[in-house]
């Protein structure tokens, strides 16, 4: 009789399609805004909504299971926490009570390194400059389109990049030390205000070491852009962004 062989397809690895939609909503993202140039409403508008469907049509949830609920109350607590650290280090109140921490921190823990923020003389995103329409979508760029994109590149794909090749394979739980502390430093030092950014992301990705769970560390990002927002409308702290 003759031998039937049958041959059974390779398990598809991590190739570039995977890569490709964690990667390029966040690179189409910094690549919008620097041929933009300088900041307007409607900018931040244009770069939300092309990097939004760039999102939507790769998909990079694909990968990931669904949203576990029980670790909600932890994101929401989390994304608090962070919005806390954000901004303590420059309220009037910090600066008082702490004056020489506050004149270190503005000077080596805000960039450019070694003198304090400029006051700014145009704000563009504040509603009297664009209109609310616009303020109101910077605030949900911020939170529901960046936040969101953020998370899938720095922690879905660079964490567990650095820690393994194979890296959809790579459970987040276990931890790994240098991809940890490195993609923390790097996700910090994409911010204007490093060392809390830093810090943010040590806090960030502790959360996706501890759940598992990509989305509830989105949700959290998500919810410390949007409360930052309506803080710097209501306080006129537009420096922060």
């Amino acid at each position: 009789m003759q031998e039937i062989h049958v041959e059974m397809p390779e398990r598809e690895g991590p190739g570039a399609k995977p890569v490709l939609a964690h990667v390029a909503p966040f690179v189409a993202w910094l690549f919008v805004m620097q041929m933009l140039g300088d900041p307007e409403g409607w900018k931040y508008a244009v770069r939300s909504v092309i990097c939004l469907g760039l999102f939507v049509w790769l998909r990079p949830w694909q990968w990931y299971g669904r949203l576990e609920l029980k670790n909600v109350p932890l994101a929401i607590g989390v994304g608090l926490l962070v919005f806390g650290l954000w901004v303590v280090g420059e309220t009037p109140w910090f600066e008082q009570a702490f004056p020489w921490v506050h004149d270190v921190y503005v000077r080596f823990g805000v960039l450019p390194w070694g003198r304090p923020r400029e006051e700014l003389v145009y704000t563009p995103y504040a509603p009297e400059v664009c209109g609310w329409t616009l303020t109101v979508i910077r605030i949900a760029g911020s939170a529901l389109v960046i936040g969101i994109i953020e998370e899938f590149f720095w922690r879905g794909f660079l964490y567990r990049w650095f820690a393994s090749r194979n890296w959809l394979e790579m459970d987040p739980g276990k931890l790994d030390k240098l991809g940890f502390f490195v993609v923390a430093l790097a996700f910090g030092l994409e911010h204007s205000e490093w060392f809390v950014g830093f810090l943010t992301g040590l806090i960030y990705g502790w959360m996706y070491v501890k759940t598992r769970d990509i989305w509830s560390v989105a949700i959290a990002h998500a919810l410390t852009n949007a409360v930052l927002g309506i803080y710097v409308v209501k306080t006129g702290s537009y420096f922060f962004w």
